[in-house]
């Protein structure tokens, strides 16, 4: 029997040496770095004490770095020369808090565990802890994940869902990262925080004769009276007219009563193929929840570095070399 368990552990850290995909483990800085959560939570806690911000722009902040290299905390670094993934338009709306957030929990754990805990780690932990924060369900993060070496602001197009998509294209985009239709209605939840900018989704009142008929007519009139012709396109608009500091099942409500900010929101009530888990998740809190927290750890598994792959890096902003 210990020859056995001898072998097994052996493979396991073969495993885990040789690096890739699936796998994470929980407590993977147990020995290590025992406290690294608990030093996150209060980075976070303390950042959003100072702006409530936090919480939208970290959970998105990501999202876009794992469907872009996977997650690697690619997006977090800065270039000189305005080429890094950051700099790209699809992600020139991340707001800084979340970059801020990840920036201040690394620079606690590093005064604790120096050269210990990746950059992209810490950020699926504060992805985490920004849910709790909103009133939404805690999760066990898997962890070990490295720093990647690539990023490129060239890389980004055509990787990450935009305000317009329908949802063959949202399908498709997932399931290049091995999430299926019900983990991205799950994951657009995210969307019951935050908000947007006149600027994405005006061609839904303007840009034909008639709005979008896909949209409440009282929704349609409100969202023309915040975002009239010619405003500043970066004037802010809650992704949640009703609760949109509450991480909660309200944005599929919203759906069902035509109040989906984007198009890729309401297609998915509208569309026949997606709308049975849209009211599903509209009824039934807890089925969103559950749903919720499986998408975020499928999601946390994409495109991972582990092993001898990558980095840990000192700064989260810049590559060790």
């Amino acid at each position: 029997m210990d020859a056995w368990r001898g072998l097994f552990l052996g493979l396991m850290a073969f495993m885990i040496m040789k690096g890739g995909e699936g796998q994470l483990v929980e407590n993977f800085y147990s020995s290590n770095c025992p406290n690294v959560e608990a030093i996150v939570a209060q980075a976070v806690s303390t950042k959003f004490s100072q702006t409530f911000t936090t919480i939208p722009a970290t959970l998105r902040l990501f999202f876009h770095d794992c469907f872009v290299e996977g997650c690697d905390a690619s997006v977090m670094i800065a270039s000189p020369n305005s080429d890094a993934e950051k700099d790209s338009e699809d992600n020139l709306s991340l707001a800084g808090d979340g970059f801020d957030t990840v920036i201040k929990a690394k620079q606690a754990v590093e005064s604790s565990c120096p050269g210990i805990v990746s950059c992209a780690d810490i950020l699926a932990i504060a992805a985490r802890d920004v849910v709790v924060l909103a009133g939404g369900p805690s999760f066990n993060v898997e962890l070990g994940r490295r720093d990647g070496l690539i990023s490129q602001a060239s890389r980004v197009a055509g990787n990450l869902p935009e305000p317009d998509s329908h949802l063959n294209e949202l399908n498709t985009i997932f399931a290049r990262n091995n999430l299926s239709q019900i983990d991205m209605i799950a994951l657009s939840g995210a969307h019951t925080l935050g908000f947007s900018h006149c600027d994405r989704f005006a061609d839904r009142l303007y840009s034909s004769s008639t709005v979008d008929p896909t949209l409440d007519p009282d929704y349609a009139e409100q969202l023309k009276a915040a975002c009239p012709r010619n405003v500043d396109p970066s004037i802010a608009i809650d992704m949640d007219p009703v609760t949109p500091r509450t991480f909660d099942n309200v944005y599929y409500q919203n759906l069902v009563a035509g109040k989906g900010l984007f198009t890729a929101d309401q297609v998915l009530f509208t569309d026949s193929e997606s709308q049975p888990t849209v009211v599903d998740f509209a009824n039934n809190p807890g089925a969103f929840n559950g749903a919720f927290i499986t998408a975020m750890r499928k999601l946390g598994r994409v495109g991972i570095k582990t092993g001898n792959v990558g980095e840990i890096r000192r700064d989260c902003t810049a590559f060790n070399s």
